[in-house]
């Protein structure tokens, strides 16, 4: 008899628990229509003042057995639910998200394949100083099998007497070394109006001070041309993922760069989120980079952090290259010469073993 009772009174929890499944779902159904609402006229997701108010409703009414606290606990866990499926809903109509496209982003610059199985290399100088440096890094790079050369031609620096860099000239210089030596070339651009000077450039790099310039990121975005996207040092993945939004309208040849971000370490220049690398994999079929150098901002932890970033699933490093890095114009102290170079490559190739997910 009391085996009886206790199967019935499980049949009655077994029907309240579908019951309760019915109404978490019709709530479910309404948060998300309230998203809808709050993304179309730029609102805040979460609403504290709500949270507490319905809160504080629900308690006085509380006829037991569950004390207030384990009503508030319950809750509160419903409200952070209904939180995450607002935020969810807003990823889920991100272009640059997996929930839009949940194949791998694939695509071709020259002879480099971004976003396939073998990792790609990014190589050159900080700074585009002269034809005689470029046709000596380009020939290096060739030599060594890599696809593609970088060359900053305007540098933004923290210093307004430092090396500003070659300006347009800089854009020329970069693409005829690239092409006599048959590689794609990858340069930023600062501003909307230098994005005709880059004419010749074959991938547009927007840095990591310029991530958050929304109308560069349109502008850049309707180039028609691949784009490289720095992140912020002091940007989150959901910011980054969000900076490629702007341009994913215009182009989806778009890869995202992990380079560091800044914290209170002072033995890199920046620290190397290495976690950004599967957690942009996970929440985007774009290709990710990542750049050893600035993290490091020192040339002694290069391979490791490059060997790193493959592990963690990267399609690619990003590494400075200088024919005489100590006579550099700007940031001598994280790029290698020629020779170390050649080490470096012979690395990260060694490191890729098998099929990668």
């Amino acid at each position: 008899m009391g085996f009886e009772e206790i199967l019935e009174i499980r049949k009655r929890i077994d029907e309240i628990n579908s019951r309760m499944l019915g109404l978490l779902s019709e709530r479910g159904a309404l948060v998300r229509r309230i998203g809808e609402i709050k993304s179309r006229e730029g609102l805040e997701k979460f609403d504290p003042l709500r949270e507490s108010e319905e809160l504080e409703a629900l308690l006085p009414r509380n006829p037991g057995p569950f004390s207030d606290a384990t009503i508030r606990y319950l809750f509160t866990e419903i409200f952070r639910a209904s939180l995450d499926l607002m935020e969810h809903q807003e990823e889920e109509i991100l272009r640059v998200s997996r929930r839009h496209k949940s194949a791998d982003t694939v695509f071709s610059v020259g002879g480099a394949v971004f976003g396939g199985q073998e990792p790609v290399i990014i190589a050159g100088p900080c700074s585009v100083e002269s034809e005689d440096q470029m046709r000596r890094v380009a020939s290096a790079l060739a030599e060594a099998g890599v696809k593609v050369i970088r060359g900053g031609a305007f540098k933004p620096r923290t210093s307004p007497y430092s090396f500003q860099g070659l300006g347009a000239r800089g854009y020329e210089i970069l693409s005829r070394a690239a092409r006599e030596f048959g590689l794609a070339s990858v340069s930023e651009v600062m501003e909307p109006a230098a994005i005709p000077m880059a004419e010749s450039v074959d991938i547009l790099q927007v840095g990591a001070r310029n991530m958050s310039n929304y109308k560069l990121l349109e502008a850049v975005g309707g180039a028609g041309k691949p784009v490289l996207l720095k992140r912020g040092f002091a940007a989150t993945c959901e910011e980054l993922l969000l900076a490629a939004e702007y341009m994913i309208a215009g182009t989806q040849r778009i890869i995202l760069c992990e380079r560091g971000i800044r914290t209170f370490e002072r033995w890199t220049r920046n620290t190397l989120d290495i976690s950004a690398v599967p957690l942009l994999r996970a929440y985007s079929h774009l290709p990710v980079v990542v750049d050893v150098s600035h993290a490091a901002g020192r040339t002694d932890i290069l391979v490791p952090l490059a060997r790193a970033a493959v592990a963690a699933g990267a399609h690619g490093v990003m590494v400075e290259v200088h024919p005489a890095p100590a006579f550099a114009l700007s940031d001598q102290n994280q790029q290698i010469d020629l020779a170390a170079f050649a080490g470096f490559a012979r690395a990260v190739r060694g490191s890729v073993a098998g099929p990668r997910e």
